[in-house]
């Protein structure tokens, strides 16, 4: 029932080359205007993190889901991230993991998910500014 009414609704941003404590710093906005008729499926923020080995490959470093709040004001949000378990072979080559054909099911499709076989891959500290508007 949400439009995407003004901003990008999908993106990619910046790539961080962490230098102290494994930390990546990412500071790129998001700046999305939305309208629905009803509050029925809440937004969602939906994140796929990837990194670059010394070799310039890619892999997939996880998928995460979090709801964008629905108060109005400044907000720290955690955004846990997941990632499909690869093989041992995989794990100890670093070729990377399996990654999902389809990423959209991380929102739609919860429930497929546990049928996975999965890892923890992390967090992603969000800062969010929320701003409704006749609700």
């Amino acid at each position: 029932a949400w439009t995407l009414l003004a901003g990008a609704g999908a993106g990619q941003t910046q790539l961080d080359d962490p230098q102290v404590d494994d930390v990546a710093h990412w500071g790129h906005p998001l700046d999305m205007h939305l309208a629905t008729k009803g509050l029925q499926g809440w937004p969602k923020l939906s994140l796929e993190v990837w990194h670059v080995d010394h070799w310039g490959r890619r892999g997939l470093a996880g998928y995460g889901v979090c709801h964008v709040p629905s108060t109005p004001g400044c907000h720290r949000v955690t955004c846990v991230t997941w990632r499909p378990q690869g093989t041992r072979r995989q794990r100890l080559l670093g070729t990377g993991g399996p990654q999902l054909r389809v990423p959209e099911v991380t929102v739609t499709g919860a429930g497929d998910r546990f049928r996975l076989r999965t890892e923890a891959a992390g967090t992603v500290q969000l800062q969010l500014g929320v701003l409704p508007r006749h609700l």
